[in-house]
């Protein structure tokens, strides 16, 4: 399993929702409920609720970051929304926001809900009781689903909730919407369990945790992904050799780390896309992409990446990708491992669609 700063945990003192004008330097700050069709930096802003007297600090006055960032926690306090632009430097050579990107985005939506509501700040998003005990949230699966790229300068509005999943576990999950039109361009979850810090073994959530953490969490679940059969529950087999695929001595960069000292998520998924067939990455687009994380990373790991055409596509495939260029939809298994003794990093799936032309 691998620790990241990424928090799934929802809030224990909800922010008190103004629904008057407040005003910060240089962007324009209206309540989210009922946001009139408005455009630029002035639609972003209406994301960005009074996030202001309240935020779990028992009236402290917020920070700078607090009162410029274009989001909050919504009236009923159960889920926060905040709004992005997507930068130049987003995009990949489609001129579309990377699949990178839109996981960044949902770890930074995510650290914010956290923030908002008291926890702490110190990348773990953990509660006071959980620092007492030396516990900590790790995340073990990541499935995000992307039915449209944003393009440069778009605004893209992400809503995130947490709430309980069984007894040892969390789930965070997320709508993404396109803010100019309100359409949903994808949707996310993810499992977390929690961790003692010290002994690395897994801990039940107890129930001073549990008050801390889902007071403000929604009464009934709600699910971004509720129909049956989806595809963020299935389960990815154990991998073999050989692969079709491979890209072999991938090297965390120092930039790869996390404020943690380990390997950031969102960097698990470049090593994926590293060993995809450039005939796929020329032909389509990521879809879907399932991640399951089993151990940790660090700076003076090597790794190996490995593809593997997922079965009952591999007969319409013919073993090679090019051969099935014409498929609306391709489907690949992965394998992170260490290139020295080949433990299992994590494991994963990704599913890809035929870019229009």
């Amino acid at each position: 399993m691998l620790r990241c700063h990424t928090p799934p945990q929802c809030g224990r003192a909800p922010l008190r929702h103004h629904g008057r004008r407040e005003s910060a330097p240089g962007v324009v700050v209206r309540c989210a409920r009922g946001a009139p069709q408005v455009s630029g930096l002035e639609a972003a802003a209406t994301g960005h609720a009074a996030a202001t007297k309240a935020g779990g600090g028992g009236g402290a006055r917020p920070s700078l970051a607090e009162r410029l960032r274009l989001g909050s926690l919504l009236e009923d306090g159960l889920s926060y929304k905040e709004s992005f632009i997507v930068r130049c430097y987003e995009v990949g050579i489609n001129k579309t926001a990377t699949v990178e990107t839109i996981a960044n985005l949902l770890q930074e939506v995510g650290c914010n809900h956290a923030q908002s509501v008291g926890f702490s700040t110190d990348g773990f998003a953990t509660t006071t009781t959980m620092r007492k005990l030396g516990l900590i949230w790790v995340t073990n699966r990541m499935h995000i689903e992307i039915y449209k790229y944003p393009a440069w300068g778009d605004v893209v509005e992400i809503e995130t909730w947490c709430q309980e999943d069984g007894r040892i576990g969390t789930r965070r999950d997320w709508i993404l919407k396109d803010l100019a039109n309100g359409e949903v361009i994808g949707r996310a979850t993810s499992k977390w369990v929690m961790m003692n810090q010290n002994t690395r073994r897994l801990q039940r959530v107890s129930d001073d945790v549990r008050d801390e953490v889902f007071i403000h969490c929604p009464k009934t679940p709600r699910l971004a992904f509720p129909e049956e059969n989806n595809g963020s529950l299935k389960k990815i087999p154990i991998l073999s050799d050989p692969a079709q695929y491979s890209r072999l001595g991938l090297v965390p960069r120092r930039a790869d780390l996390d404020m943690n000292q380990h390997v950031n998520n969102v960097t698990y998924i470049g090593w994926v896309l590293e060993s995809i067939p450039q005939d796929i990455i020329d032909t389509h687009e990521l879809q879907t992409i399932t991640l399951d994380y089993r151990r940790e990373c660090q700076h003076d790991d090597i790794v190996d990446s490995l593809t593997y055409i997922e079965e009952g596509e591999e007969k319409s495939m013919n073993g090679s990708a090019s051969a099935s260029q014409h498929k609306e939809q391709q489907q690949f298994l992965h394998c992170l491992r260490f290139a020295g003794n080949g433990d299992e990093i994590n494991r994963g799936r990704t599913v890809w669609r035929k870019l229009a032309r």
